[in-house]
């Protein structure tokens, strides 16, 4: 029998059926072991290793950071300064919730809790203030994914266990993506608002000294992203002991500095991160025992001969595997597809000089596409409950805030030494 079409065929007709993906990987894996006669103790032994790994503590521990910073009221002070700095040009709410969605992706590693936690002030006063709504749940859910490429970043850990890469390296790799994203972010927006003729200015003009007084007031919060990555470049402390260092400056400044962290506030915190690692958990060990048979029936060496039957250059590959991933996060959540396809196309491109952690800001960056597309956009899900839209609105507010995305990937397929090339200098 054709194990990997087998595979295929149940994996596929599983999620046809309504199956969670994290059980169509299982019942896939179960059908391929049983084809070539390997134990099914396999599929426990995998997970059980893919959940002993210690840099996994690092995910739920940026999780609950993330969220006590949140409600601890760091978001209101990061949306303070972004006011001061952009609030002065036209379309500022909008140029503001894309900064500040920038500053709060280095807390929470997440973008479904960036959106969620930025856009819940920014829409009400994005459509306060004339901004049609399909816009402004666009403009924060494409901002909000910056929270999975600006690092702490909960996707390049995952992708670091499962390629077993180095986390401070992906770290530092996702830094210039992230700001071209947000560039990127910056000039479509200022010209639709320009073009169509919304977002008047919501400050007077910029000015150093009120900038300065956001910052000073805003210390607290903007200290935290330079303690916790300061702190692992400068070699205090590894990731793992970064995140635990930051649930403690979380629980700090929300209940001592802004006095606005509650213990019901803990509690609700602590409930999320459950939730969420739960989640984590669950899809991690089904599809990591999916991607090792995957090794096992030759996989990557297939696909690497499809490949090279009809380019063998380096940035036509990149281009075609990047369509495929935005192809697939229409349809896929984000962490079995970096989990799946990683085991099935990183042997591919180290085969052919790509350097891993390149490919590991590319899988993540194609990743955050799929947070904006239906009908798995989670965060359109999250946008648009907040503006009170329909996900069809939603979806065709982000359209004009896809293409800096897709420009970004472009240039980082062309030029892979932007990200690298921050990596080589640091770590020489």
């Amino acid at each position: 029998m054709n194990g990997p079409l087998c595979m295929l065929i149940a994996f596929m007709g599983c999620m046809l059926i309504g199956v969670p993906i994290p059980w169509a990987a299982g019942v896939a894996t179960v059908v391929g072991l049983h084809i070539i006669d390997i134990p099914f103790t396999l599929l426990s032994q995998t997970a059980y290793n893919a959940f002993e790994s210690f840099p996994l503590m690092t995910i739920p521990l940026f999780v609950l950071a993330g969220q006590l910073m949140e409600k601890g009221g760091m978001s209101e002070h990061l949306i303070h300064i972004a006011r001061k700095m952009v609030g002065s040009l036209r379309g500022g709410t909008s140029l503001v919730t894309i900064i500040s969605c920038g500053l709060f992706a280095s807390l929470t590693g997440s973008g479904p809790a960036t959106t969620a936690a930025i856009g819940s002030i920014t829409i009400p006063a994005m459509v306060d203030e004339g901004y049609p709504k399909k816009f402004a749940s666009g403009i924060s859910a494409s901002a909000g994914a910056l929270g999975s490429i600006i690092p702490p970043s909960n996707l390049l850990i995952i992708y670091a266990l499962i390629a077993e890469e180095s986390v401070p390296k992906l770290f530092l790799a996702g830094l210039v993506p992230g700001f071209m994203v947000i560039l990127f972010l910056i000039l479509t927006s200022s010209t639709v608002c320009r073009v169509s003729g919304f977002g008047e200015r919501v400050d007077d003009d910029f000015m150093f000294r009120p900038l300065l007084k956001a910052l000073w007031e805003g210390k607290w919060a903007i200290g935290a992203p330079l303690i916790i990555l300061g702190g692992i470049y400068s070699g205090i402390f590894t990731p793992t002991e970064a995140s635990a260092v930051a649930v403690f400056y979380g629980l700090f400044v929300g209940t001592f500095i802004y006095k606005k962290l509650t213990v019901a506030n803990i509690i609700d915190s602590l409930k999320a991160t459950t939730t969420m690692v739960g989640t984590v958990l669950v899809i991690l060990g089904s599809t990591k025992a999916f991607g090792q048979l995957v090794a096992f029936y030759d996989i990557p060496i297939a696909v690497q001969g499809f490949f090279t039957g009809f380019t063998s250059n380096p940035f036509l590959v990149l281009l075609v595997i990047s369509a495929l991933y935005i192809l697939v996060g229409m349809w896929m959540e984000s962490i079995p597809q970096v989990v799946i396809f990683t085991a099935v196309l990183l042997p591919v491109v180290k085969s052919m000089g790509i350097d891993p952690i390149f490919f590991g800001v590319l899988t993540v960056l194609t990743c955050e596409v799929g947070f904006l597309t239906p009908p798995i956009g989670v965060n359109l899900f999250v946008s648009s409950r907040i503006a009170g839209i329909s996900l069809e609105e939603s979806s065709i507010g982000v359209l004009p805030f896809v293409v800096p995305y897709i420009v970004t990937i472009i240039i980082l397929c062309a030029m892979p030494w932007l990200t690298t090339g921050v990596v080589d200098v640091f770590f020489k």
